[in-house]
């Protein structure tokens, strides 16, 4: 009863309001300091990996990188088009934008093959990530030709309006995500709690955890990039972790009230709860830590800013619940001790407090474990492997731009370019670096590089070669009738890597080279996150062994952990690849199915998913130890303590699920996924591992669970199967 956690809980209990204020400044404090910094966002040259991401790095050398560019296509709005009035309102447009700061150059306008769109072309200058906040002089000056011009159709795309198009839809997304989880939230715990105030308490804390969270991830950018994933996470992650380390913590006070029935002060009901729940919500918070920072060892910009905003906003919940919690429960503890002396003062009685679950649903959902172990473990293992077996035609892709929703005007405009000029579809470029005696060579090698191209019908004409000031970086552009998701378009990077880079330039001497471009980026992509996935995965199982036994003091709980988590994770993976990969689905959650999954699903599920298991993992086995250190046969301990604990762990699930659904609301695909499958892990874990395999095995594994140390019983004079006597003791 003197661990950190029981003194910290202790001193906000006994001091509510200056922790409450304190945690208050805190959290403005947080808000304050990332409003001063701003967010270091990641940079083009952050997303390089492999042969392209070497190339573009070779070329950005020369001053030869990829210009972001926009494309602003002039067609009528009805009948046939006037060509002249085209020609002069690309004049108009192309004087206009060349005078822009924004605007590095302006291409000489190009017909379709059927004179029906004129385009203008606008490379912009800087980096590509940083072009959306660019695009939006160019779209001004559209604007205006488009007012001058009200008989023409002036339409504008490209990677930075699309950019744009997609932040501004996922800004709408999230607000919807908010709208249908904050109230869904807020409902399940007024079941829970049956008290609006109880139930704000979770949801309240949870808000303020995300706030603070949002600040200190600003920060924290400056040291580890953000990619423009960070607050999406804080908010998926921590609406589910605050609520559920809120839910913890005060649903064991709650339970610890109902028992003392007004014996105890609240001060010493919350230590009473921080010695329990409040070590484990510690615990299992460290272990999403643990198991989130494994994503560093994937060398990815988007993993580490994944990683970053897990990190933060679990810490901070946790802070919350060990410091602004307490202080809230005594706050409401007295204000309910002091209805309580007035009702007896009236004669009346005491008003029931909820205590610890435990039902008749619960118990009935526990019989087929409690009577039949061995046929309730190997059905429920069974039953998952049947959900993994869809792993097997498991096809992981890089989502491109061509899987943007096409309600982004960026991307309706996206299709008609593509239409009516099939050349600007994909190109790949060649970089070469060597000696400036070596450029000739280069030039000529480059050359027949072209010639071969150009008689591969995988190609389209009109390739062009760009040479360094100082001749020692050459780039050859060479362009793809095909759409980048393709197998056209991958076949033609196939083809230039294995067969005509290699016969041409591969024989100058000395040279580097490599192919870069869209097709490129995204078949490294899946190939560098192949690479580092066993890496991650080994660190990830060691960390999740290694959190339970320092928990638990078992290696066989350990054992247990790993592989319960890796089932469960990949019977919701399975699922995922049932329903993303394939047709059937599209209409009812609203996607088109690329056939694939996106690169980055399932690695972030097992991380995240690990972590957050460990939350059900550490609440329901503590519940059984606490009870076996007081002396409750492994048998009873476990039926009993999965029963008092399942209530709240499947509030905590149903929570979880909430925010996670939610983001299958999204339009963004791999968005999208992420919410299924973790949705379908938690309700797995929840449902199916935690109340039908989890006490099974605990069951058939009987005292060999504690291995090699098995928790010692106390003295009989200090025994209590709930163990509040000697504890109650303590606390006064």
């Amino acid at each position: 009863m003197n661990s950190l956690t029981v003194r910290t809980a202790r001193w906000s209990a006994r001091h509510p309001w200056r922790a409450l204020v304190g945690w208050l400044v805190f959290v403005m404090l947080c808000l304050a300091a990332g409003s001063a910094v701003g967010t270091h966002s990641a940079t083009t040259a952050d997303y390089r990996v492999g042969e392209a991401g070497r190339a573009e790095a070779m070329a950005a050398e020369g001053g030869l990188e990829r210009r972001p560019a926009e494309q602003l296509l002039i067609s009528a709005r009805s009948g046939a088009l006037d060509e002249q009035m085209a020609q002069a309102t690309a004049g108009e447009l192309t004087d206009r934008t060349e005078r822009l700061p924004e605007v590095a150059s302006v291409a000489a306008p190009r017909w379709s093959k059927d004179h029906r769109i004129l385009l203008v072309e606008v490379a912009l200058n800087g980096e590509e990530r940083d072009a959306k906040d660019k695009v939006d002089a160019v779209a001004a000056e559209a604007d205006a030709v488009r007012r001058a011009h009200p008989g023409l159709l002036l339409e504008e795309t490209g990677s930075p309006s699309v950019s744009k198009g997609v932040d501004a839809q996922r800004g709408d997304d999230l607000a919807l995500s908010e709208k249908i989880t904050l109230p869904v939230t807020l409902v399940t715990l007024l079941v829970v709690f049956g008290s609006l105030t109880m139930a704000a308490v979770p949801l309240l804390l949870a808000l303020s955890s995300i706030a603070a969270a949002i600040g200190l991830s600003m920060v924290v950018s400056h040291v580890s990039p953000d990619a423009g994933v960070g607050t999406n996470v804080i908010l998926m992650i921590g609406l589910a972790v605050g609520v559920d380390y809120t839910l913890f913590h005060l649903k064991r006070e709650r339970e610890e009230r109902a028992r003392a029935g007004g014996r105890l002060s609240s001060e010493a009901l919350v230590e009473l709860a921080a010695a329990t729940s409040g070590r484990a919500v510690v615990v299992s918070g460290l272990a999403v830590v643990a198991s989130t920072a494994t994503l560093y060892l994937a060398s990815d910009v988007i993993f580490s800013s994944l990683a970053t905003g897990t990190i933060v906003v679990v810490l901070v919940a946790v802070a919350s619940s060990l410091t602004a919690l307490p202080a809230l429960l005594t706050v409401l503890g007295r204000r309910s001790e002091r209805r309580a002396g007035r009702r007896a003062e009236r004669g009346r009685p005491p008003r029931r407090t909820r205590g610890e679950g435990g039902g008749r649903v619960w118990t009935a959902l526990l019989r087929p474990a409690a009577r039949h172990p061995l046929a309730t473990l190997v059905v429920s293992v069974l039953a998952l492997l049947a959900l993994v077996l869809p792993l097997a035609g498991l096809h992981i892709t890089e989502m491109s731009r061509d899987t943007h929703s096409r309600e982004i005007p960026a991307m309706r405009v996206y299709d008609r370019l593509n239409a009516a000029f099939p050349e600007q579809r994909v190109t790949h470029d060649v970089v070469v670096r060597a000696d400036a005696s070596e450029s000739g060579e280069v030039t000529a090698a480059l050359g027949r590089l072209a010639g071969l191209a150009g008689a591969d019908p995988l190609f389209a004409d009109g390739s062009s070669v760009a040479t360094s000031a100082d001749h020692r970086v050459s780039v050859l552009r060479l362009r793809v009738p095909h759409l980048g998701n393709s197998a056209e378009a991958r076949a033609s990077l196939e083809r230039l890597r294995e067969k005509y880079v290699p016969e041409t330039v591969g024989r100058v001497a000395g040279a580097r080279y490599g192919v870069s471009g869209d097709v490129a980026r995204y078949a490294d992509y899946p190939a560098h996150q192949n690479a580092k996935l066993p890496l991650v995965l080994a660190a990830l199982l060691l960390v999740t062994f290694a959190m339970t036994v320092y928990a638990f003091r078992s290696v066989v709980l350990g054992l247990l952990g790993v592989a319960l988590n890796v089932l469960s994770a990949a019977a919701a993976l399975g699922l995922l690849v049932l329903v993303f990969q394939h047709t059937w689905a599209e209409g009812l959650l609203g996607f088109t199915s690329t056939g694939s999954i996106g690169s980055r699903v399932p690695l972030f599920l097992f991380v995240i998913l690990f972590g957050l298991s460990m939350d059900y993992q550490v609440f329901v086995v503590s519940r059984i130890r606490e009870a076996v250190l007081a002396g409750v046969p492994t048998r009873r301990a476990v039926l009993d303590g999965i029963r008092s604990s399942a209530s709240v762990v499947t509030s905590a699930a149903v929570v979880m699920t909430t925010v996670f659904v939610s983001f299958v609301l999204l339009h963004i695909i791999e968005m999208k996924q992420i919410g299924f499958v973790l949705a379908a892990a938690v309700l797995l874990d929840a449902f199916v591992v935690r109340i039908m395999i989890l006490p099974a095995a605990l069951l058939l594994l009987g005292e060999r669970t504690w291995w090699p140390a098995r928790p010692e019983r106390p003295a009989p004079a200090q025994a209590d199967p709930a163990g509040h006597r000697a504890r109650a003791a303590d606390v006064r």
